[in-house]
């Protein structure tokens, strides 16, 4: 290299790697959190179901019981579809991070891509059909919300479509022509 030239640096895909990486994060996070709907006395997961009896005395404090939500056959898809998406990210993540640490960059990155693609629209049916399918079948008495667990797959969802996005583009194209 001389003195003439300059070497341009474009670090996108180390940034569509950490886009992954977050989104594997956001994504287990959502698949464990308790709270996906919350409302007075109630909260639901992907895996159970809990409510607040009334107290029967004022001294004695409320009870809290809880059943498996697996038995609803929206639920289960629901979670079938997030667990495949995230199964998806975490498979493009290694081949990803492989790809990038071998020096053999550009051979894997359109299957990345389609990899991340297609966890993007599983997690976006499963996103969908959740709230869908809950107002459907559920009607609570008190004002209820969609929780923090809901919106963290939301989140994986928007960094594995970023990160699909970042891996797509050809940058390798442009830095070639220079040598």
């Amino acid at each position: 290299m001389s003195v003439d030239e300059v070497f341009v640096f474009r670090p996108f895909k180390l940034i569509a790697l950490l886009c992954v990486f977050l989104a594997l994060c956001l994504d287990v996070v959502a698949l464990l959190s308790p709270a996906w709907v919350t409302a007075d006395h109630f909260s639901l997961s992907l895996w159970e179901s809990c409510s607040q009896s009334e107290a029967r005395y004022p001294t004695e404090e409320a009870q809290w019981s809880c059943f498996s939500t697996l038995t609803s056959d929206w639920q289960i898809a629901t979670l079938v579809l997030l667990g495949v998406g995230a199964v998806a990210t975490l498979v493009a993540f290694l081949v990803a991070l492989i790809s990038l640490c071998k020096g053999t960059q550009r051979r894997h990155y359109r299957t990345v891509a389609v990899l991340l693609f297609t966890a993007v629209v599983l997690q976006a049916c499963a996103l969908v059909l959740y709230p869908i399918k809950f107002i459907d079948g559920t009607v609570l008495q008190t004002y209820h919300e969609f929780n923090w667990g809901y919106g963290l797959g939301w989140g994986a969802t928007i960094f594995m479509l970023g990160g699909g996005i970042l891996f797509c583009l050809r940058t390798d194209i442009y830095e070639d022509a220079m040598y």
